[in-house]
């Protein structure tokens, strides 16, 4: 059973929770919020605008080759070219997002590898091989990994951890939370590019046009960070598990014998089926890609950044999960004919339908704060308050993330957050130098790392269904109380690695540097 320390303390936690949960089911939802927002810019830049707001910077002009004065005033959504703007251009801001094809396309791989069953049996094949003494380090590596597919994590293997951990004879809530520790709180690291990335991506690429019209934002921009961020979350979240959080919840008595199911024969055969495939396709990759006069390469440079295969990661991540969850549907006997995928992709998409609505008004959003050009009086007005009062640098970034881990809190769709903040906070940091792939991933750090002790995050509800199972007087309080050590042990361990990783000065990913260059 869990224990609390005194009932003091967990009173406070209650009261504490309370008033989280009570402000943050005070908030609209975050396609309302975007509403709300469209609307508040609406009014907002007809104010602005008539009192002639404006704003002036220098910035390099690439015909000219050298350093130019642009003077930006406030432009009204009230007026006459404004009303036409909204009216005549709502479908091409929607279809024009540029988050909207990529997570689209990539769902159509990810939703046959998960609908197939491949990733629940991978996931289950590991966790089953896996020796007693590296349990801890693999459920959460392996809560982490199943990011890729976005929420197959919390509903296969945070109840997997619980059961894995109490076939061993350990507590299976310690379990439940290095899972959920593992997928919620390592939403920002991974080895592999997953269906969030290509998002967040095109969000930021979006925000920093506005001041650089030609810079790109690849998907893979965090990529060597969020590798490096796996082990980090793994060695955390294992240390806070064996050490902290298992000795607090004490010994647990089964009522019945616990085994954890290896896969079935013909899982097996899928499996199998699943890996040749996958091997073949990375060979056929590699020969695309290596060679310096590969097809894949840049045909004038032979350079791999910017290629057709960068142009196209997009599609070759949708084929990394589509083929192998094809190939292990025909060996599991799942798929018998072409209506199956399709089934399996359709359903998918069906997933994304709220997802859709909100992109809509958050495009929507975008576009009209855009056209009024109060992102860029902000972000101009911003950063010179910034470099006035000598707020840069590192303290500024670890004030960014401390921000983000606050808020998302009370707004935890971190999509719909990052859609609200990047318009303004990405061109401001580019202001003062910071790149726009660093802004994007103090922002994914600071979200990542408070998910688990959020009790709005969509799962939280579903982790705490879990949690009764096996405690039938926990609650969210209680699990909360669990998960907190690991919330904080991420954050400050999180920081402290992305500043050393300032410090030493690592691209972020391919193409991806830390810094922007100031003119």
């Amino acid at each position: 059973m869990l224990k609390t320390n005194n009932k003091k303390e967990k009173s406070f936690i209650l009261r504490a929770l309370d008033a989280v949960e009570k402000v943050g089911n005070a908030l609209p939802n975050p396609t309302t919020i975007f509403i709300i927002l469209s609307a508040l810019v609406v009014v907002i830049s007809a104010i602005c605008a008539s009192a002639g707001v404006k704003v002036s910077y220098e910035m390099f002009d690439a015909t000219k080759k050298a350093m130019v004065t642009k003077e930006v005033a406030a432009a009204s959504l009230l007026s006459v070219e404004g009303i036409r703007f909204m009216v005549t251009s709502v479908v091409s801001n929607f279809t024009g997002f540029v988050a909207l094809g990529p997570v689209f396309v990539i769902m159509l791989g990810v939703g046959v590898a998960e609908g197939t069953g491949f990733m629940a049996a991978m996931l289950r094949k590991v966790a089953k091989v896996t020796p007693r003494k590296m349990v801890t380090a693999m459920v959460v590596f392996l809560g982490i990994m199943s990011n890729v597919a976005s929420s197959t994590g919390y509903v296969v293997l945070v109840p997997l951890g619980a059961v894995l951990f109490m076939s061993f004879g350990r507590h299976p809530i310690a379990g439940l939370a290095s899972a959920f520790a593992g997928v919620s709180g390592g939403w920002a690291a991974n080895l592999l590019i997953g269906t969030n990335d290509p998002v967040f991506a095109g969000m930021t690429m979006q925000a920093a046009n506005t001041l650089d019209p030609n810079y790109q934002v690849l998907p893979t921009s965090n990529w060597y960070f969020l590798v490096a961020s796996t082990f980090l979350i793994t060695i955390i979240g294992t240390l806070v598990t064996e050490k902290i959080v298992e000795p607090r919840l004490g010994a647990y008595t089964p009522d019945e014998e616990i085994i954890v199911e290896d896969v079935s024969g013909n899982e097996k055969r899928g499996m199998k089926f699943a890996a040749i495939s996958e091997l073949i396709y990375l060979v056929i990759m590699l020969i695309l890609v290596v060679p310096q006069n590969a097809i894949l390469r840049n045909p004038e440079t032979g350079a791999i950044m910017k290629s057709p295969f960068m142009s196209g990661i997009i599609f070759f991540m949708m084929l990394f999960f589509l083929i192998p969850g094809f190939f292990y549907g025909i060996g599991a006997k799942v798929i018998k004919n072409d209506k199956d995928v399709i089934d399996l992709m359709v359903k998918a998409i069906s997933g994304l339908c709220g997802y859709l609505v909100l992109i809509f008004f958050a495009a929507q959003f975008v576009a009209h704060f855009n056209y009024s050009n109060l992102g860029t009086i902000i972000s101009v007005n911003g950063a010179s308050f910034l470099q006035k009062t000598g707020f840069v640098g590192i303290p500024l970034i670890v004030s960014f993330i401390l921000v983000t881990a606050f808020i998302n809190i009370f707004i935890a769709v971190d999509t719909a957050k990052w859609a609200m903040m990047a318009p303004i906070f990405v061109p401001m940091f580019m202001r003062i130098g910071l790149s726009p792939e660093l802004t994007q991933m103090a922002y994914r750090i600071g979200d990542s790392s408070t998910n688990i002790i959020a009790p709005l995050m969509p799962f939280f509800a579903l982790v705490v269904a879990f949690c009764q199972k096996y405690d039938k007087k926990s609650g969210m309080g209680t699990l909360i109380s669990t998960m907190l050590p690991y919330s904080i042990a991420i954050l400050i361990g999180w920081i402290v690695f992305f500043i050393a990783w300032y410090l030493i000065g690592l691209p972020l990913g391919p193409g991806a540097p830390l810094l922007y260059p100031l003119m």
